[in-house]
């Protein structure tokens, strides 16, 4: 590990991560990437169980079947788009990640520090503890699948769909605070579906349309001239969807 480093990632890996770190490696050559181990699913209910009660968080958990029976026939369009749009969802060859239990353990910090980056590039990752966000004076740039701050949280991209918002499909590139998708807006894509999207195909839509954010809002960091926006928009987190309001959405907008 080099001190110096201008740009490093954070992430726990999965199809669109790998693909946004894959377009930034394509740009600005191989750089460091921390890997975190991805929550397990205990830990990951417990955030909705408490603010929005068991009752909710069942159904939430009810709705992985009906999503799951709706899989058949993305694996035909996933391929489809990763020909067409040159997608990379692989982790890299040329790079071995620096395996961290947590992105706010002190091993990470201790990386971060000895890395010294200008910008850290989050993608999948748990949120980000104060520590953390403390122990660099880099930038913190998260890619997030949804339009903030409208659609903070989980599944944006479904749930602006869901709600009849379609002009709001696609992403932001924002700064990092102790929020939840609350940071200062870099950069947002906006998008259009295809017919045959579901639930297990938005993220890699909405990946493949919103690589030239993600590489502008690093760009500006490294060169000293990240400029937020200024949205005008209401503010709202989602969780995931629950049993009843998926199969309303589906049967009555069509939006799987």
């Amino acid at each position: 590990m080099t001190p110096g480093t201008p740009l490093v990632a954070m992430t726990s890996g999965g199809p669109h991560a790998w693909i946004m770190i894959n377009a930034l490696r394509a740009r600005f050559g191989d750089f460091p990437i921390i890997l975190e181990e991805p929550e397990s699913q205990a830990v990951f209910w417990r955030r909705p169980r408490r603010k929005l009660g068991r009752l909710k968080t069942a159904s939430m958990q009810a709705a992985r079947l009906p999503i799951r029976l709706k899989k058949g026939g993305s694996g035909s369009l996933i391929k489809e788009m990763i020909e067409t749009h040159g997608l990379n969802p692989h982790p890299p060859r040329t790079v071995k990640p620096i395996d961290v239990e947590t992105v706010n353990s002190d091993q990470t910090r201790t990386i971060l520090r000895s890395l010294s980056p200008i910008v850290i590039f989050v993608v999948s990752t748990r949120m980000i503890g104060v520590k953390t966000l403390s122990s660099t004076g880099a930038a913190f740039v998260n890619y997030h699948s949804g339009i903030n701050p409208a659609f903070r949280g989980m599944y944006g991209a479904y749930f602006a769909l869901a709600t009849g918002h379609p002009e709001h499909f696609g992403a932001t590139v924002h700064l990092v605070d102790q929020g939840v998708d609350t940071g200062d807006v870099l950069y947002q894509s906006r998008l259009q579906p295809d017919p045959r999207d579901t639930f297990h195909t938005y993220l890699w839509r909405v990946a493949a349309g919103s690589r030239e954010i993600v590489i502008s809002a690093i760009e500006d960091a490294l060169n000293g001239t990240l400029r937020p926006q200024q949205l005008d928009l209401p503010s709202k987190q989602y969780f995931a969807p629950t049993l009843g309001s998926y199969l309303w959405t589906g049967l009555r907008r069509g939006v799987w």
